[in-house]
C-alpha cells in the first residue's frame, strides 16, 4: 500500500467552510479511481493550505490519477501545482475496521 500526502495552497477567497462544502460534493468521485483505497480530505483551520492523505494499492495507480485531469483541475481551481509525497504504508491501525497490523 502507498500513502500519498497531497498539499496545495489556497487563494484567500477559499477557507475551511468552502473546502468542506467542495470536498463533501466531490468525495464520491474518488471511489471510481482504479487502485484507490481511502482519502482523508484536509484543510488548515485558518485556510491557506488544503489537500488530502490518500491510500492507494500501488504508486503507479496514484501517479496515474494525479496526472492529467485531476492535476489540471487543481491548477485551474487553486492556481498552483500540488505537492505530492509518497510513502510506503508499512502498518495500519484503523478503529473503524478494528484492524491493527502490518501491511504487505
Amino acid at each position: 500500500m502507498i500513502t500519498a500526502v497531497v498539499l496545495y495552497d489556497l487563494p484567500p477567497s477559499i477557507g475551511l467552510e468552502e473546502c468542506r462544502k467542495h470536498f463533501t460534493m466531490i468525495a464520491p468521485d474518488f471511489l471510481k479511481a482504479p487502485g484507490f483505497v481511502r482519502k482523508q480530505f484536509i484543510c488548515m483551520k485558518e485556510g491557506g493550505v488544503a489537500g488530502g492523505v490518500y491510500m492507494w494499492e500501488t504508486q503507479a495507480d496514484a501517479e496515474k490519477f494525479y496526472s492529467g485531469e485531476w492535476r489540471d483541475g487543481i491548477i485551474s481551481r487553486y492556481g498552483n501545482v500540488p505537492k505530492i509525497t509518497y510513502f510506503e504504508t508499512v502498518a495500519l491501525t484503523d478503529k473503524a475496521t478494528n484492524y491493527a497490523g502490518a501491511l504487505a
